[in-house]
């Protein structure tokens, strides 16, 4: 998981121990960046809003890959589901939603 604010970070690596899990990688950094040192990824999930995804992080996917994200369009939110399919974006509408934004850059 990628947290731009770095005490929500902290805070859920503390709950990631309480709870005794412990195959969560972390990572105080900007997200719209993507992680390369980790791909590739089965999923991703996109926790904030953006208007579009970098093309870029679609190469983070493996073959069949799954990105979940909500998308902006004017003042309405779409999370969408996209698919890599022999290289091949899909995706689909599956509900109306209300995230907040997605923001650049990191936060102490």
């Amino acid at each position: 998981t990628i947290e731009r604010i770095k005490s929500l970070l902290v805070d859920a690596e503390n709950n990631f121990k309480k709870l005794k899990i412990s195959n969560i990688v972390t990572k105080h950094a900007d997200g719209n960046l993507g992680w390369s040192e980790q791909i590739p990824f089965d999923r991703i999930i996109f926790t904030a809003a953006t208007k579009n995804i970098p093309d870029f992080i679609f190469d983070h996917i493996k073959d069949d890959g799954i990105i979940i994200a909500p998308i902006s369009n004017n003042n309405n939110q779409i999370l969408r589901k996209y698919r890599k399919i022999n290289n091949k974006i899909t995706q689909e509408k599956l509900s109306d939603v209300m995230f907040v934004p997605n923001l650049s850059g990191t936060k102490d």
